[in-house]
């Protein structure tokens, strides 16, 4: 066999491989378009393969079911959000904790207002009848790592002091102790799990219109409520500059420093600003 009829199999292979990628694209994001306007419990592989010129038994062969249609949706909206956390994160000093914290705040809030309807899919109401498989679980993670990565750096300064959470506090942070190691402090890591709970509630009260009439609705408004939540967030972990992650006057040994830079503060604000500016250009 000559060496051409050698290579015609993987160039036919490559070809067909190429087909279904661009196939399975279309279907992809037709579904999100039905996201917007049918929500993800009204998700229906007959109505996408109608709006492709499909038969249904054609989209049945590159997606087999609406569960597996969701999970690819949810799979690529995780790992959308992650990679715009991990790369935000990733542009700023190492050393520069507060300034990682607040440009994941950042991203993560960027990218829900760019992209209401998928982030409304992983954070939103759950879709009745569906169970989110296996496949899900690392790339949800993956905001939640670059968080984590942030308090294990921060656990090397010496301003970071010793625990006092609890044997059943303890215990319960036991799934997060897979991620990080034994030098996160219990009571840091409780804070920063706590922080990185607000940081989604608040953007998806943002999102979901749960701040109308309680926080302004004016130019600016909720990217300075942002800025200074994503301050005090840092203030509370312990990464603010000038802070320290525990001092006496509190109940568990931990109050927000009395200052910080001017600086520091500014950064934040406008780095909010900026990320909502993207995502509404």
């Amino acid at each position: 066999m000559s060496q051409t009829g050698q290579d015609r199999p993987s160039v036919l292979r490559a070809a067909r491989e190429r087909t279904r990628a661009e196939i399975t694209r279309q279907i992809l994001d037709t579904a999100r378009r039905h996201l917007a306007t049918d929500g993800a419990s009204g998700l229906s592989l007959r109505a996408i393969a109608r709006e492709l010129g499909a038969s249904s038994s054609a989209v049945y062969r590159y997606v087999a079911s609406r569960d597996e249609l969701l999970t690819r949706l949810i799979v690529a909206a995780y790992d959308a959000l992650g990679a715009a956390a991990e790369t935000a994160e990733a542009a700023v000093a190492r050393d520069d904790l507060a300034g990682r914290w607040s440009a994941v705040c950042g991203a993560v809030r960027a990218w829900a207002l760019a992209n209401p309807n998928e982030y409304a899919l992983i954070y939103g109401t759950p879709v009745p009848g569906y169970t989110a498989p296996p496949a899900t679980i690392a790339p949800a993670a993956r905001v939640s790592s670059v968080l984590l990565g942030i308090l294990a750096d921060a656990a090397r300064r010496p301003a970071i002091a010793g625990d006092n959470v609890p044997p059943g506090g303890r215990k319960a942070l036991a799934p997060a102790r897979s991620i990080v190691g034994p030098e996160v402090p219990d009571a840091l890591l409780q804070r920063g799990l706590m922080a990185g709970a607000a940081l989604f509630g608040t953007v998806s009260f943002e999102l979901f219109g749960q701040l109308h009439g309680i926080v302004g609705d004016q130019p600016g408004d909720r990217e300075a409520f942002f800025a200074e939540s994503v301050r005090r967030w840092a203030a509370q972990v312990g990464i603010a500059p000038g802070g320290t992650a525990r001092e006496t006057g509190s109940p568990d040994g931990w109050r927000p420093p009395e200052t910080e830079t001017t600086a520091t503060a500014q950064a934040v604000e406008t780095s909010a600003s900026h990320t909502a500016k993207e995502a509404s250009s």
